[in-house]
């Protein structure tokens, strides 16, 4: 097995890499989850063996616009929720900041959903840094205690499959955070009748 650490990439390469996610995004965004690679490439001002030499195939590209969806829209929003003073008003931040982003980039989420791409590894980034808005919201007496990180990607995933169900330029999906918001609120909270079940991993079809 060798042992030698990848080099770092050139300066121009880091700006290709930059120009081509940037691209993909537009792109996505104005031809839908369909949009040919040879038009990202056109639009990133670069030929396509550079794209290809860049991002392998279709998902390597994806999974690189899912990561500056997650640094640009979200991670600022985890950032300002950790310095707020309410716990759960912060969490709800956070939540509505992820749902906006997959609802402007509806299109990309339903490329990457089609090409396979959501895994555990896609979503970590996002899970492990909204477990401390959690655990410090139950600290506070403003999260129920009994919801656990499993309960978490579950209801994420909910929030994010009502965008499937209509119009995603709409802001329809706000009704359902305000809902899941209230149904962490501990003070109206029902005894959860079972615990959480294990993650099946299942391949996406």
């Amino acid at each position: 097995m060798s042992t030698e650490t990848p080099r770092p990439l050139r300066a121009d390469a880091v700006r290709n890499v930059e120009k081509i996610v940037r691209a993909a995004r537009d792109v996505y965004a104005e031809l839908g989850p369909d949009a040919p690679l040879d038009e990202i490439a056109r639009r990133a001002g670069v030929g396509i063996a550079t794209l290809f030499r860049r991002f392998p195939d279709k998902a390597a590209l994806l999974r690189a616009v899912l990561d500056q969806q997650f640094t640009h829209d979200v991670r600022p929003a985890i950032d300002r929720a950790l310095a707020d003073e309410d716990p759960r008003r912060g969490l709800g931040a956070v939540i509505e900041a992820a749902l906006t982003s997959a609802a402007d980039e509806y299109h990309v989420l339903t490329a990457a959903r089609n090409a396979g791409v959501f895994s555990a590894e896609t979503g970590a980034r996002f899970f492990d840094a909204l477990d401390p808005l959690v655990v410090r919201g139950q600290e506070a007496g403003v999260i129920r205690a009994d919801l656990v990180p499993d309960d978490v990607k579950r209801i994420m995933s909910m929030l994010v499959s009502v965008l499937w169900t209509m119009d995603p330029t709409e802001d329809g999906w706000r009704r359902y955070v305000t809902l899941l918001l209230d149904g962490l609120n501990p003070t109206a909270a029902s005894p959860l009748s079972h615990p959480a079940p294990p993650l099946l991993r299942r391949p996406h079809p």
